[in-house]
């Protein structure tokens, strides 16, 4: 493809212990605590924490990603998008039954600490991003 300098973000998803995906995007879409923002190419720099949930991903080949990042920040500059995550994983790695019955555990074990929360959160963004890219 040609470089098309301006017409696209460079994004790297990376976890705690590996680059879960990098490449070339049309815009990215990203929960922070200030609420949903979306990024397209030329977007004004960031730096924002992102708030349990799902990173969405359309890539310049129109293909449609999502990826499940309970927890991490996002920065941006210079289209270049850095999403850097303790745990993220792809919706279409994760298995949606698994997931379910995650957070069906999760949910039962309840949410008296914070540890216990933050537990039901990721669980909900594995199966968010999994019923997305099924």
């Amino acid at each position: 493809m040609a470089d098309d300098t301006g017409k696209h973000l460079e994004v790297a998803l990376v976890a705690a212990e590996r680059v879960v995906w990098e490449g070339q995007a049309t815009i990215v879409i990203a929960r922070t605590t200030d609420g949903d923002v979306g990024i397209l190419p030329g977007h004004a720099p960031l730096l924002g924490l992102l708030q349990g949930g799902t990173v969405q991903v359309r890539t310049v080949d129109g293909e449609f990603l999502v990826a499940a990042a309970p927890d991490g920040f996002i920065s941006v500059a210079n289209d270049r998008v850095s999403i850097l995550a303790e745990n993220a994983e792809l919706g279409h790695d994760i298995d949606l039954e698994d997931a379910r019955r995650e957070l069906e555990q999760a949910l039962a074990t309840g949410t008296a600490s914070e540890a216990d929360a933050d537990e039901v959160r990721a669980a909900e963004a594995r199966v968010r991003a999994a019923e997305t890219a099924s």
